[in-house]
């Protein structure tokens, strides 16, 4: 434990290391959290000419917007659908813009357009919500159904797997609770998602050199002499490496999670996640896409630390490694949109390759004839890959110091 605790000083007192983390704090909590919130994410428009023309009100916005998606009934039926399509009409008639600022009508205007296709008019360029007739608005649940059906058939997803999904589907809860979607549809679709893909560039940076470095340093011939030893160093390595993944989502998730909760508070967790995409079959709500989101990128960012470590340890260059490294979780992203279908899931199981959204998907992986949905996968599958390069990174490092 001793030596543990020495290769941990070690690392967070090098320069790079905490350059690495203040400059991806102010990322993701400075920027994605709370500037998102209070200014170009959630501001009132101001000046359309500019990339962030908002005001700096999110805040008080967010208010705004969850007491008028209160004010329309805590369920979503056909007559709430109908009165908020009803009330954006009159507003936009009216000329009320900054009113039309605090209702949901992107997320409306993507179920009208998913549910009710023969309402859309192709010789105009409004927004459906603009000019469908709200009292032709009925049968939202079944429409829904039918959608879904359709989907999956369109999708080749037939037979056993259609009723895989379809049985997950049944357990999904009518009507929908409904309040302020939006901030939701943004904090999964986005701040949250995007956390491990940032995460994995400061990552690969900070740990590519934890055994490489050795080589750099030309400190590895004094490491043969320690009353240590190789292996234990190489352990005391390994555990470090793990231990600062875990140190470092926590510095950037705690004050995330305390943005959020101060901008938004705990209004509409559980909502289902039926709200963002009405196409989805998990029976989630809110807080659980949350805490799997989260849960997906901490385990990910585990098993790619365990990937860099083999990196490192089988090559000798500071380099080398964190260009494999990155490699590693950018390349497949890079050239997945020209690979089969079949491929490009596989690569999801990657650490931090794939995304933490697809619990809105209906993607699945078959095994001796099972289906599993694909997010059962992309939270468990990753972390094994690095927990099971961890050995060999310990083995590369210690064949190469003997050699």
């Amino acid at each position: 434990m001793g030596l543990f605790w020495l290769e941990h000083k070690k690392l967070w007192r090098k320069r790079i290391v905490k350059v690495c983390v203040l400059l991806c704090f102010i990322y993701i909590v400075i920027f994605g959290s709370i500037l998102s919130f209070q200014w170009f994410g959630f501001g009132s428009s101001d000046d359309y000419t500019s990339a962030f023309g908002n005001n700096f009100d999110g805040y008080g916005m967010i208010r705004n917007s969850q007491e008028y998606a209160l004010s329309m009934g805590e369920e979503l039926t056909d007559e709430t659908l109908q009165i908020l399509v009803r009330e954006y009409q009159r507003m936009e008639a009216a000329g009320l813009d900054k009113e039309l600022e605090k209702t949901d009508w992107k997320i409306i205007n993507s179920w009208l357009q998913m549910l009710y296709p023969e309402l859309h008019d192709p010789g105009t360029y409004q927004t459906m919500i603009s000019y469908v007739n709200p009292n032709k608005l009925t049968g939202f649940y079944e429409r829904r159904k039918q959608a879904i059906n359709e989907f999956l058939e369109n999708s080749g997803q037939v037979g056993t797997e259609k009723e895989y999904l379809l049985q997950m589907e049944q357990e999904v809860e009518h009507p929908f609770r409904y309040e302020w979607v939006e901030g939701w549809s943004q904090l999964l679709g986005s701040m949250v998602a995007d956390l491990g893909v940032v995460m994995a560039l400061f990552l690969a940076i900070v740990l590519s050199s934890l055994f490489a470095g050795e080589w750099h340093d030309n400190t590895s011939n004094l490491v043969l002499t320690t009353k240590n030893g190789w292996g234990k160093i190489a352990f005391a390595k390994v555990l470090t490496s793990v231990a600062f993944t875990v140190e470092f989502f926590i510095i950037l998730v705690i004050p995330s999670i305390t943005s959020q909760l101060f901008f938004m508070g705990t209004s509409g967790w559980d909502m289902p996640i039926q709200n963002i995409k009405p196409l989805a079959i998990a029976p989630m709500n809110m807080l659980q896409a949350e805490i799997y989101e989260y849960g997906f990128a901490l385990l990910g960012a585990i098993g790619f630390s365990g990937v860099i470590m083999f990196l490192s340890a089988t090559v000798k260059n500071n380099v080398i490694a964190l260009l494999l490294s990155l490699a590693f979780v950018y390349g497949p992203m890079m050239v997945a949109e020209y690979l089969p279908y079949n491929l490009q899931k596989a690569l999801d199981l990657l650490p931090l390759v794939g995304s933490g959204t697809d619990i809105f998907r209906t993607n699945t992986f078959r095994f001796f004839g099972q289906y599993i949905w694909s997010p059962y996968l992309l939270i468990t599958i990753p972390v094994m890959i690095g927990i099971g390069c961890m050995p060999f990174a310990i083995k590369n490092w210690s064949r190469r110091l003997k050699a």
